[in-house]
């Protein structure tokens, strides 16, 4: 399993001690463990609960477990935590289930400890703990554990949803919008896209801003759509940014204002978004909001074309092709067209016919050697990485 990073259990640990001690009532008067816990006096506590610990009372074990974990009455020692809440949980007992995968789970060093993490808390959650049931959801939107199968990953996801985790609540929101695992509902995938977006979940909110600006499951609205994508674009997010510039370009919901577009655009394009980098391109490419200047716009259109923009790769092929901003050059036009062709989609057939044109322009310039060789360097090329 490719591991992900740590996840904090904070959640789990104010749960826990939150719940307490489990209460030990005696059948003989005080002295006892309660009660010493209760006057302060962890010392004694902690002498009663290792005598019934050690004869196999599973309650004095966990509540054994929780002195080591947190160091009272003895000095802190989690692998003795461990073992007590062990014994425990071996026992049935869903508190120390729970207390016993946090440890692993705190631990996080290997897939094993994320892997014993998992069957305590499945064991917990098989006796109706809920708590024990949302984190193992939280594992698994971490990447830590796979679920058994799509249905209990849909059932985790809309659990973290409801208690309140804004990744899940975007994340069931996409599932809704797309009728993945859940029906296809647009109204329920603005409910949850509200729900994180109101919290400030960036990616939430620039969701929101779609589903406003297309009527998706709310009222049609481009105001809306403008006031979420710029909640989302202020706080760094590079889609809400170009969508926001792409909102000036229009004048949707906002003043068509061609300066605001490029320095939206800017924004985005500088986190390495590709389509924020063809825009720019393309302005500078026409003078719109820029002074024109063909060099800054080959130099953008690379940029998105390493990522496999097609567009982008068709543009700085022509301009190849056409020593345009670029050193005259057949073969890199050749491979930065022939790039572009299969990454044309249904529809544009048009732009895919015109690409075919230029290529075998640029191929009338080579050899035969030249031409195998650009293939080889099509067929072998991948995408950088960005966004």
């Amino acid at each position: 399993m490719t591991r992900a990073t740590l996840l904090t259990l904070t959640a789990i640990m104010i749960a826990i001690i939150g719940g307490g001690l489990v209460w030990l009532w005696p059948s003989q008067p005080p002295p006892n463990g309660l009660a010493a816990f209760e006057q302060g006096d962890y010392s004694a506590a902690f002498q009663f609960w290792f005598r019934d610990a050690e004869q196999g009372d599973p309650k004095a074990q966990y509540n054994l477990g929780l002195l080591y974990r947190d160091g009272r009455g003895i000095a802190r020692d989690p692998n003795q935590a461990k073992r007590w809440f062990e014994s425990a949980a071996e026992k049935g007992m869903t508190q120390a289930q729970v207390n016993l995968a946090a440890i692993y789970a705190s631990t996080g060093t290997t897939d094993e400890d994320d892997a014993l993490a998992e069957k305590w808390l499945r064991q917990a959650a098989e006796q109706g703990d809920d708590f024990a049931l949302y984190n193992l959801a939280r594992l698994h939107a971490n990447g830590r554990i796979a679920a058994r199968d799509d249905g209990e990953a849909t059932a985790w996801v809309q659990l973290s949803a409801t208690e309140g985790d804004p990744d899940a609540q975007v994340n069931l929101g996409n599932m809704h919008l797309a009728g993945l695992g859940v029906p296809q509902d647009d109204a329920e995938a603005a409910k949850w896209y509200h729900a994180a977006a109101e919290g400030g979940f960036a990616s939430a909110q620039n969701n929101l801003g779609y589903l406003y600006l297309t009527g998706r499951g709310v009222p049609l609205s481009d105001v809306e759509a403008a006031k979420w994508y710029r909640l989302a674009a202020d706080q760094g997010l590079a889609q809400a940014q170009y969508n926001l510039g792409s909102l000036y370009l229009s004048g949707q919901g906002v003043t068509e204002d061609p300066n605001e577009s490029v320095r939206w655009w800017q924004l985005s394009a500088d986190q390495g978004y590709s389509d924020a980098q063809y825009n720019l391109g393309v302005s500078f490419m026409n003078g719109y909001g820029l002074v024109e200047n063909h060099a800054q716009a080959a130099q953008w259109f690379r940029l998105a074309a390493e990522q496999g923009h097609p567009d982008a790769q068709f543009n700085i092929g022509r301009m190849h092709l056409d020593g345009d901003g670029v050193p005259q050059d057949a073969f890199e036009a050749y491979r930065w067209i022939g790039l572009s062709i299969p990454r044309f989609v249904a529809g544009e057939d048009v732009m895919r016919d015109t690409a075919l044109t230029a290529r075998n322009t640029a191929a009338a310039a080579l050899t035969a050697a030249q031409i195998a060789e650009a293939e080889v360097q099509i067929e072998n090329w991948s995408p950088q990485l960005g966004q």
